[in-house]
């Protein structure tokens, strides 16, 4: 019910390089369906200081950065918003 648009990426799985941004937007929509509004809004805000770093960007939206990458910065922004 709730998954990325691009599905699992089973072509990219272990190369480190697949966008967790759509996994976690998707994360995000299913808790504000379940009315978890104030969990989806936190996810939303890390989601979008994690996408206006270039530095996150992995190659499919022309950068470098990597999965692992990616990840650990969308968790460090969740652990900063102790909202």
């Amino acid at each position: 019910m709730f998954e990325p648009i691009h599905g699992s990426a089973f072509d990219i799985a272990g190369k480190g390089i697949a966008n967790a941004i759509g996994a976690c937007w998707s994360a995000s929509m299913m808790l504000e369906h379940l009315g978890e509004q104030s969990a989806a809004a936190r996810l939303m805000r890390a989601i979008e200081r994690v996408t206006a770093d270039a530095a996150c960007h992995t190659p499919d939206v022309g950068g470098t950065a990597t999965t692992e990458a990616v990840t650990a910065a969308l968790c460090a922004a969740l652990r900063g918003d102790n909202a």
